[in-house]
């Protein structure tokens, strides 16, 4: 990708983020982010934008351990200081340490607290018990179980953990490099790893207690090393038991990421080419992974599975009665098979004032996403250009069976929900950006007009909904 053109996209991506921002406030100046909100909204996109636009053509031609060891450092130094300094912004203007509206992260920190306690002064068996009785599910334990061994080796601190973040966000650069270097080339490899230093969201979630960092590390972790064992042909020990491993642990964090990754490995071993996986080995994996399927459907796991698919995933409607219960308008539009086709991009950006404080400090990190989204959406068309679609099928099997389960469950406009898939956003953009013809950038363009009119519409649906236009 020449850096003429990395520039361009930048300046359209900076450009189209201050004109969406004015025209909203200016439209619906009554409420208007404050300014401190606009503040962290510029400074996110541009941190993007511009440092992407900058160091990608400095370290694209580095010999790979120097580029390699630049990302780590440079992303690890980012976060490490932002993890660090947003736990002073937070105490400042809250009084705690945690983040704005913070819910899930205090219960994660005390039960953490009290179980390492509980094993410093010999009562192990506490653990079980609170295992067997207080959690949420099993998708919970995973997390309060991380913390509690961070806690009971260096002491209940809040940094500790948000530093542990930052050193996997760091290194998940590096992963998102060797996945996509081999997956859709050098270029594409390096592009998605400086981007992946400078998304604001990857940045920011080393500043929070909840689990996203980690499960985030662990799905990308676990995709990377299921692409070197079927790549490298090496079927050894280590290569074999790490993607498993690391799949096993995803389910601690939340159960719908395992189960997308063993789907997502079972369709790349399925389409991939007979020079890369021969028809023995593809029974043989084949077999394996319905076993492991079916011995997870039999665990704990699986029954928990059943519940949440009861719960939380077999009612389109959700959302829309969540809003008619709360006396808000338009809840008709908020039904998942209207949000569905929209899965790469949602949810928006909230550019007014009538959102949650952290949704709105977070904001310019949503734009981002939704402005690279449009990239990933052109890989999928490019991959089938280019022949090269049994290349894409791990990647776009995990990206689109997530993103397809999320639109249609309770957290189909969550961001939460939807920031496992964003290294995959920037891997799979970057593919794209370092691949455009001339007529995608006509529908780039176009793409841009429309996310400019839905932003718009977005937020003017928030207030409306309320009453308040």
């Amino acid at each position: 990708m020449s850096t003429k053109l990395l520039r361009h996209i930048s300046f359209i991506g900076i450009g189209l983020y201050l004109l969406a921002l004015i025209v909203i406030s200016v439209a619906f100046h009554e409420h208007a982010l404050q300014l401190k909100w606009m503040l962290w909204g510029i400074g996110e996109v541009l941190f993007f934008f511009l440092l992407t636009a900058i160091f990608y053509p400095r370290w694209k031609a580095d010999e790979t351990k120097h580029f390699k060891w630049k990302v780590f450092l440079v992303a690890f130094v980012i976060r490490g200081l932002y993890a660090f300094l947003v736990a002073y912004y937070y105490y400042y203007g809250t009084g705690k340490a945690f983040e704005l509206g913070a819910g899930d992260s205090i219960f994660y920190h005390s039960t953490a607290a009290y179980l390492s306690r509980c094993v410093r002064h010999g009562y192990v068996s506490y653990i079980f018990k609170y295992l067997n009785a207080y959690t949420m599910g099993w998708s919970d334990q995973g997390y309060t179980l991380w913390l509690t061994l961070i806690y009971t080796i260096f002491g209940p601190s809040l940094l500790t953990p948000r530093l542990l973040k930052a050193l996997m966000s760091a290194y998940l650069c590096i992963v998102v490099y060797k996945l996509g270097s081999r997956t859709f080339g050098e270029r594409a490899g390096r592009l998605a790893a400086v981007m992946m230093v400078f998304t604001p969201i990857l940045v920011q979630s080393c500043g929070l207690h909840t689990k996203e960092m980690e499960m985030i590390f662990l799905s990308i972790l676990a995709l990377e090393r299921m692409d070197n064992l079927i790549r490298s042909k090496k079927y050894n020990f280590w290569n074999i038991f790490s993607p498993i491993l690391f799949t096993a642990l995803t389910f601690g964090f939340r159960t719908i990421i395992g189960m997308c990754l063993i789907f997502a490995f079972l369709v790349f071993v399925m389409l991939s080419s007979k020079e890369l996986v021969s028809k023995k080995t593809k029974i043989i994996t084949i077999a394996s992974v319905v076993i492991v399927f079916f011995a997870f459907l039999l665990s704990p796991v699986g029954r928990e599975m059943k519940i949440i698919n009861r719960l939380k995933f077999t009612d389109l409607h959700y959302q829309s009665d969540k809003y008619e219960s709360m006396g808000m308008k338009h809840g008709q539009l908020a039904q998942s098979w209207i949000l569905a086709p929209g899965a790469f991009v949602l949810p928006l950006a909230p550019m007014v004032e009538e959102a949650p404080d952290h949704n709105k400090m977070i904001h310019g990190s949503t734009y981002v996403t939704n402005f690279v989204a449009f990239f990933a959406m052109l890989a999928i068309v490019i991959a089938f250009r280019q022949k090269k679609w049994r290349d894409f099928s791990l990647l776009g099997a995990y990206e689109l069976s997530y993103l397809a389960i999320i639109m249609f469950s309770f957290a189909a406009n969550s961001e939460r929900f939807h920031e496992p898939v964003v290294p995959l956003i920037m891997l799979t953009g970057a593919y794209a950006m370092t691949h455009l013809r001339r007529k995608d950038l006509k529908i780039f363009y176009l793409y841009c007009g429309l996310l400019f009119v839905a932003l718009v519409v977005w937020n003017w649906l928030k207030l409306s909904a309320r009453g308040m236009v």
